[in-house]
């Protein structure tokens, strides 16, 4: 039942853990992706930042330092205007959208927003030390500043800043406003670069590791499926045995004792105590039945396995047959003296069964047992003369019970060995098992 529930959703059970690690490995695209695009939007900006600071220094000393005069210092209207033709046509662009000279005061000496010349701000503290050290600053504007009014409408903006000198040597402070998109342009342009190559290698990875997760969850099915087959073994096993000790005890011991009881209680009832034979009688019984748990306890598990090996208790197990009438020929001359307790008690299990069925079925006159190992394994012939059977026919009577020497097959695989019956009708039967040391 176990295998046909499993059988029928295997499928779907192995799908389930591929498809969680497909979502898996599409969030991690995911992320990648998105961990990529704020690199490249911070590389970007600052690419851009670079950029702006490398333009911004050129045309400040290629273009507007030679055009500073005295009288622009003066705030003559005419140096004015003929610096602002100068930035109109040279300096701004698309991309550079505002100029601004300070003095060290403060004082704004030219904007091309006219509203902002003549006027008097604080100069900050890395403005103030780019005039004094002669470095040049770029950063991200703010805009938070009175003297930023008039650029606020343009969005966010790259400032660089930078000191010139007049013809004089007055320092002034030369600073410039572009625009952010050139961050976003030069983002992009990051990310066109490198994304195919780490998203395609993160695909082609996923790809790659589909067919072995799929694989791997195959295996992992079957290796589940494996132990749902021996515990569903192992539970018939257990079941066959309890219910065969179940009626040996019925049949055997429970009816003779019931019969000592019976026997006794008649007496008692006729007010009586029972004669010498009556108890002689009932004393053979119980000692008989005694004798029956005590095999039974044996066969349950002999104690000798463990403590003489598998030799011994084949031979003790095998002299209760000879007891019976059947013809018995041991041969353990082969058989390494100790022997690994889980093989051991797997081949004595299946001695012990095949002599059950030659005992209760099949009619024999004389068997023989041959046990051998080496240092690989150990195995075990048992061979009867008695009327045989349709091993085909016997195998699909009980099928998916798992009971006597076929369930003894099933736990013989599972341990890297092997179980064969060989029988027909009138021809006797051979079991041989064999079973892995390590």
């Amino acid at each position: 039942m176990l295998r046909r529930w499993f059988g029928d959703r295997r499928l779907g059970v192995v799908a389930a853990p591929v498809v969680q690690f497909v979502l898996l490995g599409a969030v991690s695209l995911v992320i990648v992706g998105l961990a990529l695009s704020v690199a490249s939007r911070r590389i970007g900006e600052r690419e851009a930042i670079t950029d702006a600071r490398s333009q911004t220094l050129a045309k400040a000393q290629n273009l507007v330092e030679p055009a500073l005069t005295a009288d622009l210092l003066d705030g003559d209207p005419a140096a004015v205007r003929a610096l602002d033709r100068v930035v109109r046509e040279d300096v701004l662009d698309d991309e550079l959208v505002r100029v601004k000279i300070w003095r060290p005061d403060g004082t704004i000496l030219y904007s091309d927003e006219p509203r902002l010349i003549g006027a008097r701000y604080e100069l900050g503290p890395d403005e103030q030390a780019a005039i004094r050290d002669g470095q040049v600053e770029a950063e991200v504007s703010e805009l938070d500043g009175p003297e930023n009014r008039f650029e606020r409408s343009q969005g966010k903006l790259l400032e660089v800043y930078l000191p010139l000198q007049t013809p004089d040597g007055e320092p002034v402070l030369f600073e410039s406003y572009s625009r952010y998109e050139t961050v976003e342009i030069s983002g992009q342009r990051i990310w066109r670069s490198f994304a195919p190559f780490t998203l395609g290698s993160l695909v082609a990875l996923q790809l790659v590791q589909i067919p072995l997760a799929w694989s791997l969850a195959r295996k992992l099915r079957s290796r589940l499926l494996e132990r749902e087959d021996l515990l569903e073994r192992a539970v018939s096993a257990s079941d066959h045995e309890r219910r065969r000790i179940a009626q040996d005890l019925h049949d055997g011991v429970v009816q003779d004792l019931a019969g000592v009881s019976y026997s006794l209680a008649a007496s008692a009832r006729q007010d009586r105590a029972p004669t010498g034979d009556e108890l002689r009688a009932a004393a053979a019984t119980v000692r008989s039945s005694i004798e029956a748990l005590r095999t039974l306890v044996v066969e349950i598990y002999p104690p000798n396995l463990a403590d003489e090996g598998l030799g011994p208790a084949l031979a003790d197990l095998l002299g209760r047959s000879r007891a019976s009438g059947l013809a018995v020929d041991l041969d353990t001359s082969g058989l390494a003296s100790e022997v690994p307790d889980p093989a051991a008690r797997l081949v004595y299990r299946t001695v012990q069964e095949a002599m059950r069925n030659v005992v209760a079925h099949a009619g024999a006159s004389a068997v023989t047992v041959r046990a051998a190992s080496d240092g690989a394994r150990v195995w075990a012939d048992i061979a009867d003369d008695g009327r045989g059977f349709d091993v085909d026919a016997a195998r699909s009577a009980a099928r998916g019970g798992h009971v006597g020497l076929l369930g003894l097959g099933d736990l013989a695989r599972d341990a890297g060995g092997e179980l064969s019956i060989t029988s027909s009708p009138t021809q006797g039967t051979t079991v041989h098992v064999e079973v892995a040391l390590s």
